[in-house]
């Protein structure tokens, strides 16, 4: 029996914190939404990228001459086509790595570093054309050895994926020698080693994670045409269309005010598409074949030459004393950044304990690279792998000290003035809500009977983000009002965007028309990802708002010929402070076309005060003890969104990252071969889980205002991916009796456990 999903709210509003319909709803449930495979563009060629069959292998030569040759065949580019191949390490001075590395990664110059790393491209008339083209194309390999596990990367005479960079040593230490540790960071707080020499239990153990996709339905896709005059217009699925234009500039060294980018509907990215791998390909073939251009992704090539979530290594000890406290914890994380440095080990180690109160810690990382594609954000990128091995050691703690689990928890929570290992003092939080909630749920209190059963407790932690969002805002003579703004919509944050306009405005949610525009069209947004939008973008709508509503009653003050300090705003209705002079919003809006013009709200920002967000998840399992096979029984995700904007979106994103969680858990990874292919490189041997797989997700919103935002926004979309690796590992260990510390749990791993003795 599972419960109905709970909002605990702390505060009501007339349109925040409703559930209005989707904007964009029927556009996309009927198919007439456009994404970026349905663009037909007049006299669009198809281009089709070649993949280098090897993990790890030098480029002698690349020979295009019969692919150039074949009929419908319009342009075949290779590295030699991008600017930085002509350009020296001189030349590029700092920005060499930089710019060398982003280049490379569209079309590989001397090496291929990964399965799937691209090599050429090609467009032609039509795909099946594209498509033989490449097989006439000859590329001359040396092959290397690959390097696959993080660990082996890091240790001496490991095969080197850049021969000419200087890198850290496996102590930290600035080397000469080059390595694949690209970098290394430390942060300590306290003195761990006599926080250890207090403890009265102490727990150390170490955890391995797997590669994961992120798993959007949609693959990769660009358009691009460059145009005579110079001018490059793309049109693709991406999180981040002012990121896409940068980086896009940068690699083809043009000024960005070249670039054009248009965001199309998206088929999901999950941070999978705040990289992109396409868009200077296809405005170099655009350029060369003088006509646009459309390339696609394969599914394979979307598993093989796009970034997924980072495995990763962990070693994690932890000490507490008779009375219930942590007296110290220490990690240390090693993440694999694929072909290029980059990995989310940095947030890795500032989640890994966020949720702890540590007087003190030790927090150390390793960015290292292997001979993968380079890694990508998945959903608070970083976070789930080490919460995967602080939260079991936290449980298995609390065992040895014979503590509920969510009591210990709950008395070593951080709470407002908390103090991270890494520096920053938390403000307003809900982790002891979060917990309180979850201690006092029907499914915490429910015993679970029955044999080979566990049930499971976890914590989680994202820092969320601001950054730089912009909306414009147009009154039209209806009285509705054109919200225009540059966050892709993911997750329904037109919705919710929309929401805090029309609360601000004092009108109906119906009112607001938003519309996500190009990067021409709007001032710069940061990617729609690390749970910002929402938030910032949300917060600039509020503030165009605000200048509507000064605007509208400057108009009113001037058309009744009174001082504007004499009017005010209030809920949708302008009025005089002391004479019976009044407008509601649209009758105001008839009149602005007459008595002076139009009236356009505008607010850019770099908000601050985004506010941290924790989850709390419970599950029960049963673990079938001749198959090995964990079934999910019970679920229920409790998570401080702050203020549900939208409680459906909010119990949705919630509900989606438990189930990515899940899957993470118990089935998905990166099979590699021992020469570095990847061996299940489809959604028929990459197993994510179906709703045949999974009970009903419960939620519980827990709403903590933050009081860094005028409607107590916090993001919510990274944190539900957190606790459920280890939640699951937790409950697998209750039902065992044996402690899974490798991902993913699969039944064959359940039992070799069982065979092994754990």
């Amino acid at each position: 029996m599972t419960t109905a999903n709970q909002v605990l709210s702390e505060v009501e509003y007339d349109v925040v914190g409703k559930r209005p319909v989707r904007p964009d709803g029927v556009d996309k449930v009927t198919g007439r939404a456009q994404y970026g495979a349905d663009l037909n563009l007049t006299g669009l060629l198809q281009g089709r990228v070649l993949r280098s069959p090897h993990a790890h292998a030098r480029i002698r030569s690349v020979d295009t001459s019969k692919a150039e040759a074949l009929d419908g065949v319009r342009a075949v580019i290779t590295a030699a086509d991008l600017p930085f191949a002509s350009m020296s390490k001189d030349e590029l001075g700092g920005d060499y790595n930089r710019f060398k590395f982003l280049s490379d990664n569209f079309l590989a110059s001397n090496k291929a570093l990964y399965r799937g790393h691209a090599i050429a491209a090609v467009a032609a008339d039509n795909a099946h054309i594209a498509e033989a083209a490449l097989a006439l194309i000859e590329v001359d390999y040396e092959v290397l050895e690959p390097v696959i596990d993080v660990r082996a990367a890091m240790q001496d005479g490991a095969p080197l994926l850049h021969d000419d960079l200087v890198h850290t040593s496996a102590m930290g230490e600035v080397s000469e020698k080059p390595s694949n540790v690209a970098s290394y960071m430390k942060f300590e707080k306290g003195d761990a080693a006599a926080g250890f020499a207090q403890a009265n239990v102490i727990v150390e153990r170490e955890f391995t994670t797997a590669s994961v996709h992120q798993g959007y339905i949609e693959p990769h896709n660009a358009t691009a045409h460059w145009r005579a005059d110079g001018q490059i217009n793309v049109w693709c699925s991406t999180q981040g269309a002012f990121v896409v234009r940068a980086n896009t500039a940068d690699v083809l060294r043009v000024d960005v005010s070249d670039v054009r980018v248009t965001p199309m509907e998206i088929g999901g990215g999950f941070g999978g598409k705040v990289s992109f791998y396409l868009e200077p390909v296809a405005a170099l073939l655009s350029s060369k074949a003088g006509a646009p251009v459309k390339v696609l992704m394969s599914r394979t090539e979307v598993f093989e030459g796009s970034g997924p979530a980072p495995g990763s290594w962990m070693r994690v000890k932890m000490g507490a004393n008779r009375a219930g406290k942590i007296t110290a914890a220490e990690i240390e994380l090693a993440f694999e950044a694929g072909a290029y440095p980059g990995s989310p080990v940095m947030q890795g180690a500032t989640c890994a304990f966020a949720c702890y109160e540590l007087e003190n810690g030790a927090v150390e990382g390793y960015d290292v690279m292997v001979n993968k594609p380079k890694t990508s954000a998945y959903r608070a990128p970083g976070s789930p792998q080490a919460a995967f091995g602080v939260e079991q050691v936290v449980d298995e703690v609390a065992q040895k000290l014979g503590v509920d689990p969510v009591e210990f928890r709950l008395n070593n929570a951080v709470t407002e003035g908390s103090r991270k290992v890494e520096g920053p003092v938390f403000q307003k939080i809900g982790l002891v809500e979060c917990l309180e909630a979850a201690q006092n749920h029907d499914h915490y209190r429910t015993p679970l009977s029955g044999p080979n059963r566990g049930r499971g407790i976890a914590a989680g932690f994202w820092m969320n983000r601001g950054f730089h969002s912009s909306v414009n805002m147009t009154v039209n003579p209806d009285g509705t009002v054109n919200l225009i703004e540059g966050s892709v919509d993911i997750g329904g944050s037109r919705a919710s965007i929309a929401q805090q306009a029309a609360e601000t405005l004092g009108i109906g949610y119906d009112e607001i028309k938003p519309q996500v525009v190009d990067t021409d069209s709007i001032g710069f947004t940061m990617v729609t990802g690390g749970s910002r939008t929402t938030f910032a973008t949300g917060w600039a709508a509020i503030l165009a708002s605000e200048d509507i509503k000064t605007q509208m009653v400057e108009r009113a003050a001037s058309i009744w010929d009174v001082p504007a300090e004499d009017v005010e705003y209030d809920s949708g209705v302008i009025s005089h402070k002391s004479e019976e002079l009044s407008f509601t919003f649209k009758e105001l809006a008839r009149q602005l076309y007459t008595t002076g013009g139009g009236i356009t709200g505008t607010a850019s920002l770099d908000p601050t005060g985004e506010g941290n967000s924790f989850g709390v998840h419970v599950v029960d399992v049963e673990v079938d003890p001749d198959t090995g096979k964990t079934e999910i029984l019970r679920y229920t995700a409790i998570q401080d969104a702050g203020k549900a904007v939208h409680p459906s979106y909010v119990e949705g994103q919630i509900q989606g990252g438990a189930v990515q969680g899940i899957g993470w858990a118990l089935n998905e990874e990166y099979y590699f071969g021992n020469n570095g292919q990847m061996m299940n490189s489809s959604f028929l041997d990459y197993r994510m889980p179906t709703s045949l797989d999974l009970p009903m997700i419960d939620t519980v919103i827990v709403e903590v205002a933050n009081p860094g935002h005028p409607y107590g926004v916090r993001g919510v979309g990274e944190v539900p991916i957190v606790p459920p690796l280890a939640a699951i590992a937790n409950a697998v260990e209750q039902a065992t009796g044996k402690r899974m510390t490798a991902l993913p749990i699969t039944p064959g791993s359940v039992l070799e456990a069982e065979w092994n003795g754990g």
